[in-house]
């Protein structure tokens, strides 16, 4: 997607929209230019306050079904994540339905740390496991967080058992290779039965849990000062309300989760986690959906081809192995 498409805004306007939620001018601003959605600039107010501002791209944008109203999502994510112990981007202001933007924007306290994917100098063996096992902790709390639903509310994609919103995201998900033809590797009709018929598996699971699902190197800021620590999670604008389990898979992608990962050692620190055959089909399906996802919003996104390919072809090839050995019927005990 060309950042073109982004919602652009004047340097007066900046001003104007700090003034209206913070109470102070802007002094200096520069775009962050990562994202793929979401305009986002780091402003400097002319108070020394230090902020990021999220803006919602405009609503001719294209998007994915389950992207509806992700500022939203965030803005209730970074409140509960903080009341629950984990370390984020401290929430000063969000509107929603801006009567001047038209829009939703967040406005974040700025970290002075350093994304984990951006650490230029070799972490030790030693570090790198701490820092994933500190990052467990965090992953444990965060999925401690409890809801009443199941699914993506804010996109309206829900379900009244995790089974049934499971299905329905992938549903959705599958829905929109409808808008933009995605290469798969099966029809998606027949994705979505070899899902169904693994999905028995999900009963197990009858408490909504948040679920951040976006936990990758560059979603986690570090504070290099002094022995390597997580500063925050960033970036909560993707998650969900259902199994703690599937929050394994990002950190995890492309591989299985083993029973030696300092990630879930940190995690077991917090609260019991047991990978009995039903989790495990269980993470098959977290599997399939992430994979789907790297695949499926290439369509709206349009990521040049050279930086894609490689992620492209590592996701087909995922999804065809996990398709492949999940069960026909449902798994459950230990």
């Amino acid at each position: 997607m060309d950042s073109r498409t982004k919602r652009r805004l004047s340097p007066g306007e900046l001003d104007g929209l700090a003034r209206r939620a913070l109470g102070a001018g802007v002094r200096s601003s520069a775009e962050l230019t990562d994202g793929f959605a979401n305009a986002v600039w780091r402003l400097t107010l002319d108070d020394g306050r230090e902020v990021v501002l999220k803006l919602s791209p405009p609503p001719e944008l294209e998007q994915l079904t389950y992207e509806r109203h992700l500022l939203r999502m965030e803005a209730q994510v970074c409140e509960l994540a903080a009341a629950a112990g984990v370390p984020v981007a401290a929430l000063l202001a969000a509107g929603f339905d801006d009567p001047v933007l038209g829009g939703d924007y967040l406005v974040l306290g700025a970290l002075d740390g350093v994304s984990w994917n951006a650490v230029t100098t070799a972490l030790t063996s030693g570090g790198e496991e701490a820092l994933r096992r500190e990052l467990g902790r965090h992953l444990a709390r965060f999925n401690a967080v409890t809801g009443d639903v199941f699914g993506y509310p804010h996109a309206g994609i829900t379900g009244a058992t995790w089974r049934e919103a499971y299905l329905a995201m992938t549903g959705a998900l599958l829905a929109d290779v409808e808008r933009y033809p995605t290469p798969l590797p099966l029809p998606p009709a027949e994705i979505a039965a070899r899902l169904a018929a693994a999905a028995p598996a999900l009963d197990e699971v009858t408490t909504p849990h948040l679920v951040h699902f976006d936990v990758w190197a560059g979603n986690v800021f570090l504070d290099l000062t002094g022995p390597p620590r997580i500063q925050a999670i960033i970036d909560h604008e993707r998650a969900f309300w259902g199994d703690p389990l599937a929050d394994f898979v990002t950190p995890t992608i492309f591989a299985e989760l083993r029973e030696d990962d300092p990630l879930l050692a940190g995690y077991r620190e917090v609260t019991p986690l047991e990978l009995t055959p039903a989790a495990r089909v269980r993470l098959d399906l977290y599997r399939a959906y992430l994979y789907l996802i790297l695949l499926v919003e290439n369509g709206p996104r349009q990521y040049p081809e050279a930086e894609y390919a490689r992620l492209r072809d590592a996701a087909t090839t995922a999804l065809t192995e996990v398709l492949g050995r999940l069960p026909a019927g449902s798994v459950t005990g230990s």
